[in-house]
């Protein structure tokens, strides 16, 4: 099975730590997040594409061409546009159902496990207290109704994650942007068009660590040691 790992934006709220340095290799614990990012998966996936950007030398010098028996294939975003765009930029290397996630958050591999129980899966968790990012909002029936942006989600609220299990399918649907009037094209809101059409399962996370600012380096390291 393949993954495609999102690894090209500039992280710019983790200024000035990304000056020289691409989230995906700020430490936690002595270990880069791209390193959490491997633990979390699946025993079936044996390849995986890295979407490479901003400073992406310096993820292709540490991944190299194979990493912990994973074949590693690497694609170029040149012009950072968002999520939507950064996974459009695998297309050509995609061969059948595959995993979505990012290289700068830290998942549990049991929960992604379970979003494979499921043709196509995205991963949410249940707020523990307020912060920015995509509201997940369902029916009644539980199924996927939009991600809205947004700069305060209250606790208790259900919000993406970034993880998708998804099938070629996807790439009959154009990118669509975050917002209206936003320059980026959001990959859930993107996944949301395509539930029209392709069902999408809601799997609930048991724990993530969004890493967003250096403070949340020093959290998350809290958090692993607990």
């Amino acid at each position: 099975m393949q993954c495609v790992i999102l690894a090209a934006g500039r992280g710019v709220r983790m200024r000035p730590l990304t000056d020289t340095t691409p989230k995906p290799l700020l430490c936690v614990a002595g270990r880069p997040l791209l390193e959490y990012t491997f633990d979390a998966l699946p025993d079936e996936v044996d390849e995986v594409i890295v979407v490479i950007g901003y400073l992406g030398e310096q993820i292709r010098a540490y991944l190299g061409e194979s990493f912990r028996g994973r074949r590693i294939k690497y694609v170029v975003q040149d012009k950072l546009e968002g999520t939507a765009k950064a996974l459009w930029e695998a297309k050509p290397l995609i061969t059948g159902r595959f995993l979505v996630l990012m290289a700068d958050d830290i998942y549990v591999k049991e929960d992604i496990e379970k979003c494979l129980e499921h043709e196509q899966a995205m991963l949410v968790y249940k707020q523990t207290q307020p912060s920015s990012g995509g509201e997940v909002v369902l029916d009644a029936n539980g199924n996927l109704v939009d991600v809205v942006e947004r700069d305060s989600i209250p606790a208790g609220k259900l919000v993406g994650t970034n993880v998708f299990i998804l099938t070629p399918e996807f790439f009959t649907i154009p990118p669509l942007k975050k917002s209206a009037d936003s320059p980026e094209y959001g990959l859930p809101q993107t996944v949301v068009e395509m539930s029209k059409r392709y069902p999408v399962t809601i799997v609930e996370a048991t724990r993530w660590i969004k890493i967003t600012t250096p403070e949340d380096l020093q959290a998350a390291e809290t958090l692993l040691k607990s």
